[in-house]
């Protein structure tokens, strides 16, 4: 319904009381029937000229768009009495993110400047730094021996201080890794009220694996768990690094990074400079630090009402005064 489209309707409180929308298809028929009525009578004078004067012409879009604005108004009146639900992003008050940088030799790849491993320690850091200060964070390092290098703590300059310190090591391990983010998330403190928060994983990689878990089979955990992984991965097709003199093309797995994050009900997000990581962690701190709740939107509808029959009424009153 084009008065639905107005704003956003995920359901309704009294979904029962839509039944009153079914009598607008009879008001537009009735409408039409009026029209052709009209249409088929009669002229009563032959001095059009004396009837001209006597009754000024009418507007026939006016009079048509006043009906219809009528019609919008029963329309979200109708809905508003069936209390129609919206969503709304409310911040979260408490999660447990924990960041998986890769720190395999693939990173240190140079298409992505300074390097990929430093540009995702930078974007990482300003990641963190965004994040509200309840939020637990935990780091792990993607190597070929993955680890917790710091479980989840609300002390987010320690988790900074980490970041800043990690350094390229061989091999990679994409399942191990996420194995670990499991394992720091287990360790995220309870509330006050004995209940865990909810969590998530945030995989900045270039999606290289070289051994250990299969990654898909551990993100089938995750989703199990309903823990969500966010993927970015770094890199070009034209990445290599040179390794005992040899040059290696490190092209990113971005098909990997993708099923990672769509198996989870996560995001993915390529990006091969600066400007896009930034925009990729603009979008992942929107929705790690909100949470999307359904409220009642009423009033909305209301209001939406009475500009439609207010419209409609000045459209009536220029009718009735036949202006022209």
């Amino acid at each position: 319904m084009i008065a639905a489209l107005a704003f956003p309707i995920h359901g309704f409180m009294n979904p029962q009381r839509l039944w009153v929308l079914a009598a607008l298809p009879l008001l537009v028929a009735l409408y039409i029937v009026l029209l052709r009525r009209k249409a088929k009578q009669g002229m009563r004078y032959t001095n059009t000229s004396i009837l001209e004067v006597v009754m000024p012409g009418q507007s026939q879009w006016l009079r048509h768009i006043t009906v219809a604005l009528a019609l919008l108004s029963l329309v979200t009146l109708g809905l508003a009495w069936s209390r129609p639900l919206g969503v709304d992003q409310v911040p979260r008050q408490r999660a447990t993110v924990v960041v998986v940088v890769d720190v395999s030799l693939s990173m240190t790849a140079t298409d992505v400047a300074p390097s990929r491993l430093e540009a995702a320690k930078t974007e990482a850091i300003e990641f963190i730094s965004g994040l509200p200060a309840e939020f637990n964070v935990a780091l792990v390092s993607l190597s070929g021996n993955p680890g917790v290098r710091m479980p989840p703590v609300t002390d987010h300059a320690a988790v900074i201080n980490l970041i800043e310190r990690l350094q390229p090591q061989e091999s990679s391990s994409v399942g191990d890794a996420l194995t670990a983010a499991l394992t720091a998330l287990s360790q995220a403190p309870a509330g006050d009220d004995g209940s865990m928060a909810p969590g998530m994983i945030v995989l900045l990689s270039d999606g290289a694996n070289t051994g250990g878990q299969a990654p898909r089979q551990v993100a089938l955990q995750c989703a199990q768990d309903h823990i969500p992984i966010y993927t970015i991965a770094f890199g070009t097709d034209n990445g290599y690094v040179d390794l005992d003199g040899t040059r290696q093309p490190v092209p990113p797995d971005l098909d990997l990074m993708r099923e990672l994050a769509q198996a989870t009900d996560g995001q993915s997000y390529a990006a091969d400079n600066a400007s896009q990581l930034r925009d990729a962690y603009r979008r992942i701190e929107g929705e790690v630090g909100f949470v999307e709740t359904e409220k009642e939107i009423t009033a909305t509808a209301a209001g939406l009402s009475a500009v439609f029959a207010f419209i409609a009424a000045v459209g009536a009153v220029m009718l009735g005064a036949r202006w022209r």
